[in-house]
């Protein structure tokens, strides 16, 4: 964990489940925080948790599929000093519906948030990255991204996308190490959501769901974000360009 203590990196999706359990283990290990979500009053709470292990934590509020928004997290986190990267654990999933049940809006939010926003991340944080001659981009996939499962079509889609991004930075950015974390069934607000889930394919949805509850085979947002930590713990150069899970 050397290579990261007093380095900053930026958190999406920090407000909550496996993101915020990452943040909060990170900054543990002595790393600086740029943190990210929609929602400003929980992601204000989480920095306040972080700021008291001692790190330096800055909270950066707003939808990270919008440029503004990742130039502002960027520019934050250099600001902090020794930017090092990011982790892209943000996302939607809108379960239930079918493909063609779900609105526009739906189908825009699940892939703003898995690949538009890995996307701005890139952009904005790239270059920088690569004038220091070194980094780290790690994007949150799942093994989704290898099936078409009934009711989660975009997200079938988004996280296929996402992962394929996260495989082409790799090839054209090989001194940022980039890779894909794929954590097992989390008891997250999306399990809950899917559990609940409403529309066509909302009774295979409940079967797969709601069946890792009944089993309990549920890892907690603690126990992934450890898992992950193993990964950058141990040479992370050794998985660029690939899958972990």
């Amino acid at each position: 964990m050397a290579e990261l203590t007093g380095k900053t990196l930026i958190i999406t999706g920090a407000s909550r489940g496996i993101g915020r359990a990452v943040a909060l283990e990170l900054a543990r290990h002595g790393v600086n925080l740029v943190l990210n979500a929609r929602h400003p009053h929980p992601l204000a709470e989480v920095a306040s948790e972080v700021e008291n292990t001692g790190v330096r934590v800055r909270p950066v509020a707003g939808d990270a599929a919008t440029a503004t928004v990742a130039d502002s997290l960027v520019a934050t986190a250099v600001d902090l000093g020794e930017f090092h990267g990011f982790i892209h654990a943000a996302g939607v999933l809108h379960p239930g519906p079918f493909l063609w049940e779900l609105s526009p809006d739906q189908f825009g939010e699940v892939l703003d948030s898995h690949v538009v926003a890995a996307y701005q991340l890139v952009r904005a944080a790239v270059p920088t990255l690569l004038r220091q001659g070194e980094g780290l981009a790690v994007f949150f996939g799942s093994y989704a991204a290898e099936g078409n499962f009934p009711g989660i079509g975009a997200y079938n889609i988004a996280k296929r996308a996402e992962e394929h991004l996260a495989r082409q930075l790799a090839r054209e950015a090989p001194q940022i190490v980039s890779l894909v974390f794929r954590p097992s069934a989390t008891e997250t607000r999306m399990q809950k959501q899917a559990r609940e889930a409403e529309g066509g394919a909302a009774q295979a949805v409940h079967g797969e769901f709601r069946g890792y509850l009944e089993s309990g085979s549920l890892d907690t947002p603690e126990q992934a974000a450890r898992n992950l930590l193993k990964y950058l713990l141990k040479d992370p150069r050794r998985h660029h360009g690939g899958v972990v899970s």
